[in-house]
């Protein structure tokens, strides 16, 4: 069975968004062994470009032990592709023997280029910020939606 894992930087603090990302992990398992990693997210009061960057050094640190199989770095410079891409993709990868794929999501400030340059494919779902936590249930939901494309279970339309 595939593995998919979702390293993220933080945890999520609403009720609501870790309930709907429970959802979709629970629907994905049908179809892959999904882990979600977090790792734990810096926090400054007052953060200019030097701390910015140092930021995203330490959130790195965190990440890039996590980091295995195809891996695919959420950036909002990454290709933006549609669901049936994404599934494509996957599927590729799982048909060329690639038993795992890694999703990850940075911090509130991104990810540092070390993890951008350890990923195979930056992906972005959006030109727009979204926050943290609602970012990872569109992704957990894309990825669903994914598998179920792959699987022929309706539920894409």
């Amino acid at each position: 069975m595939l593995k998919v894992k979702i390293v993220c930087v933080g945890k999520v603090k609403e009720k609501y968004f870790e309930q709907g990302i429970l959802e979709y992990v629970k629907r994905i398992s049908r179809f892959a062994d999904i882990k979600i990693v977090e790792v734990a997210e810096e926090n400054y009061k007052e953060v200019n470009a030097s701390i910015e960057r140092q930021i995203k050094e330490k959130e790195a640190q965190r990440i890039l032990p996590n980091l295995s199989g195809y891996v695919i770095a959420c950036a909002i410079e990454g290709k933006k592709l549609s669901s049936t891409a994404l599934a494509k993709t996957i599927e590729t990868k799982a048909s060329l023997g690639l038993n795992e794929i890694t999703f990850v999501i940075g911090g509130s400030y991104g990810l540092c280029d070390s993890v951008k340059n350890k990923a195979q494919m930056l992906l972005s779902l959006s030109d727009m910020t979204f926050p943290h936590t609602l970012f990872r249930l569109m992704l957990t939901e894309q990825v669903y939606r994914a598998f179920t494309i792959i699987n022929n279970v309706k539920y894409h339309k």
